[in-house]
């Protein structure tokens, strides 16, 4: 069977229309609802973003249409139309053939959502032989199609990859390819962007607009970033913990919005123009690196060649005391390959590191561990970077403990600074899980300083996070920078993050710094090409067309 006998034309694109959904949560939960009576209409060719905070309801009701509800949720009312059917009374083996070929879906996070073990011609292809389409010659032909009609580079090469050997944004394509292989009606987009740098962001969103308009598609876009839905959004609809508290044209709700919740989110997204910051020159250096170089060797198989990626090339940068260098670049441009080398996490192949007047990079054994002290890295995901069966005052106690200090010392020390970053000192006695993501990475700020380090290291510690509790952990750092006069380095794809808490700004490309000066003057006159193809790319700064 051919495809086209199966593809809708643009005109015959159905409305979704969603009436009165209601999601019941389990017993215990915080709330009663999950979603309560949600009502939208999206028309064919319509971009509807769905904004909200972690927890809001924002993925429940993508995974309502999709019919891929976790089963401890349940639908106690409502109905979700669509090709004048109503999928939530749509049995599963109905469900199964709407989805892909009807109903498109891209997910969140596309290592996650895409098989390891698959090279990914296969996992288009299987699109399409899952809906016994096409002879297998025609599927990969149609999969090299997608590859090239989502912008894939060398298209021919990377289909034949496997995830993991793919960049963040090459994987997002190849997750667009497989949602588009059928020719949705509605594609669901799930927070497609959230971990992207503001290139490949741009792009992917300028990706889904371009194919929308080509095909007529209704999108449903989930997000909690502003200016994503400034960029693309036809309406607005703001949920807060289920419940819609406004909506409108895209216009309406970011020019004029009506609920303080709303008025909330849109204040809490990073300022796209930095404040004038005072001069450090004058304060002591805490770190400086010269020169620093790091290459990596793959082997493309068995008998392959032998590749050689030059991820850092002679970097060098200082940060004084009470200082805040950001290193910012598209993913790959080489900043948590910096990150790790100034931690000694790995070992250059080449440079010098200093803190103060002592070269931590020549340092070995023992030396090294004792010095380790003095920097300390927030890592970027705060669920993957503490450890699930650990009190989180343990955790943030281990460093002292291994250093010698008293059991009973190190953990008052951690209630302190549990106080510090805003928790409360009982938080000793919880576990991982009891916190949220916001408050997970306020653990791992309590778990830096735990050791007194002259130097912090912050390697895209909020990108995960919503706009509001990127903000609070955003003031949480600039405030332990001025009280501890710490120097950090912060490592972020998020210009405007950048321009909120930084002093100074280095521009990495393809391993190396392009360009450095204060935030401010890097924000308002950019001496490179690359630098302002960056700021050009910052969502909320096109507008939609």
């Amino acid at each position: 069977m051919s495809l086209e006998t199966v593809a809708t034309p643009p005109t015959a694109h159905p409305a979704v229309s969603l009436r009165h959904l209601a999601l019941r949560l389990p017993l215990g939960a915080d709330r009663e609802y999950a979603l309560a009576d949600l009502s939208f209409d999206l028309e064919a060719g319509e971009i509807l973003c769905i904004v909200g905070e972690s927890g809001s309801g924002k993925s429940l009701c993508a995974q309502t249409l999709m019919g891929l509800l976790p089963r401890a949720i349940r639908i106690e009312r409502g109905e979700a139309l669509f090709d004048d059917l109503d999928l939530i009374k749509t049995d599963k083996a109905k469900l199964r053939t709407l989805r892909g070929r009807r109903i498109g879906m891209i997910f969140q996070e596309p290592m996650t959502a895409l098989n390891p073990a698959m090279r990914i011609i296969d996992q288009i292809t299987e699109v399409f032989e899952a809906h016994g389409l096409l002879t297998p010659a025609e599927r990969r032909q149609k999969a090299l199609e997608l590859a090239r009609e989502v912008q894939l580079p060398d298209p021919e090469r990377i289909i034949k990859a496997y995830p993991h050997q793919l960049s963040g944004g090459q994987r997002q394509r190849a997750m667009i390819a497989m949602a588009l292989a059928l020719e949705p009606a509605l594609l669901i987009a799930d927070e497609p962007t959230t971990a992207l740098d503001v290139t490949t962001q741009a792009q992917i969103l300028k990706l889904i607009a371009d194919i929308q308009r080509r095909r007529g598609m209704a999108v449903i876009f989930i997000t909690h970033d502003f200016g994503v839905v400034a960029d693309i959004a036809d309406k607005v609809l703001v949920l807060e913990k289920g419940i819609v508290v406004e909506k409108g044209t895209a216009r309406e709700v970011l020019d004029a919005p009506t609920h303080p919740y709303t008025k909330a989110l849109l204040a809490a997204v990073p300022k796209g123009t930095p404040q004038e910051r005072p001069s450090r020159a004058g304060a002591e250096i805490a770190c400086r690196v010269v020169d620093l170089e790091k290459s990596y060797r793959s082997k493309a198989g068995l008998f392959g060649a032998v590749r050689t990626v030059h991820a850092v090339k002679k970097v060098s940068f200082e940060i004084r005391k009470g200082e805040t260098l950001a290193l910012v670049g598209e993913s790959g441009s080489g900043k948590s390959t910096v990150a790790k080398l100034v931690t000694r996490i790995e070992t250059p192949d080449a440079g010098r590191i200093y803190l103060g007047d002592e070269d931590f990079g020549a340092m070995r054994g023992e030396q090294l561990r004792d010095r380790r002290s003095r920097i300390q890295m927030v890592f970027q995901d705060p669920f993957a970077s503490l450890n699930p069966r650990r009190k989180v005052g343990l955790t943030i106690a281990d460093g002292p403990i291994a250093r010698g200090v008293p059991r009973d010392k190190a953990l008052a020390r951690a209630r302190e600074l549990l106080e510090m970053v805003g928790l409360d000192a009982r938080a000793a006695e919880r576990l991982p899980h009891e916190f949220s993501g916001g408050q997970r990475q306020r653990i791992g700020v309590a778990r830096a300083l735990a050791l007194d380090p002259d130097v912090l290291v912050a390697d895209e510690a909020v990108s995960a996070l919503d706009v509001t509790v990127q903000a609070q952990v955003l003031k949480l750092l600039d405030d332990l920078r001025k009280r501890l006069d710490l120097a950090m380095l912060f490592i972020t794809h998020d210009l405007h993050v950048a321009a909120q808490i930084a002093d100074r700004m280095a521009v990495m490309h393809r391993g190396e710094i392009v360009e450095m000066g204060p935030v401010r003057d890097i924000f308002l006159n950019p001496s490179q090409e690359y630098t302002s193809k960056l700021l050009a790319a910052i969502p909320g700064s096109r507008s939609k067309t």
